[in-house]
């Protein structure tokens, strides 16, 4: 199996990707979950965090949101069985790489994949996801009736962003790049009732594959991406060049 990797030769050079060959996965341990990744959205690397955080290696495993099915568990896991549909988030100290069509998670990591959300879908929303619920709700607390000023609303994060902001009954106030920026952030519109805020990582997970699977979160992904074209599409993710998310589907 081949996955993807990120090198930085020197600090401040810019990392380049790999696609190489990786030994074969280890037997699953108590908590882990085998699962057969379907899709893995890309995100930039901050190797200046890596390094700070005592994280930096030769070789850093590249793309940490993914979604697939699981082949099998260990021998503690209780939340999954195989067959099941997952999607989660991979570590920022995980050894795998999620663009790899097989790796090894801690069932901790991962919630249920609604059967109405795509894998691609899945995949390139739960890193934004998580993002805007701790932006907008444990910094900002947001309730009914505030407002909030989003940044290039029209980014993958500021569109979910802007969608979780409305939901909750805000007033959004976003700033675009360009006309075209400008038309698609007239075209969002809330959706659904004002919930209040939850309190715990894996509920919020599964608290946006809900709003997924009810439309209330449509995120902005490209057109879904062949691993032979990996590398280069990291490349751009790593420049800031990508205007949507890019997913890698298997």
């Amino acid at each position: 199996m081949k996955a993807l990797y990120g090198q930085q030769n020197s600090p401040g050079e810019e990392m380049t990707f790999v696609l190489q060959e990786r030994e074969n996965l280890p037997a699953c341990r108590d908590h882990d979950v085998k699962v057969q990744v379907r899709a893995c959205a890309l995100s930039w690397v901050d190797t200046k965090l890596l390094s700070e955080i005592k994280l930096k290696k030769e070789l850093v495993p590249v793309g940490r949101e993914i979604s697939g099915v699981v082949l099998e568990v260990g021998s503690k896991v209780t939340f999954f069985q195989p067959d099941d549909e997952v999607v989660g988030i991979l570590p920022l100290d995980s050894e795998e790489s999620g663009v790899c069509e097989i790796i090894l998670v801690h069932e901790h990591y991962l919630v249920h994949k609604p059967e109405k959300v795509c894998w691609a879908e899945a995949a390139g929303t739960v890193r934004d996801g998580l993002r805007a619920y701790t932006a907008l709700h444990y910094l900002a607390q947001v309730s009914p009736g505030t407002s909030v000023l989003v940044l290039d609303g029209a980014s993958p994060f500021g569109t979910i962003a802007i969608q979780l902001a409305q939901h909750r009954g805000a007033k959004v106030i976003s700033t675009a790049h360009s006309l075209e920026d400008k038309q698609y952030l007239e075209r969002l519109r809330p959706a659904g009732g004002v919930r209040q805020p939850l309190s715990s990582w894996i509920p919020i997970l599964e608290d946006i594959m809900e709003k997924l699977s009810n439309r209330i979160f449509r995120p902005q992904l490209d057109e879904p991406i062949p691993l032979y074209e990996a590398k280069v599409s990291m490349e751009i993710v790593q420049k800031n060049q990508a205007r949507k998310r890019q997913v890698i589907q298997f």
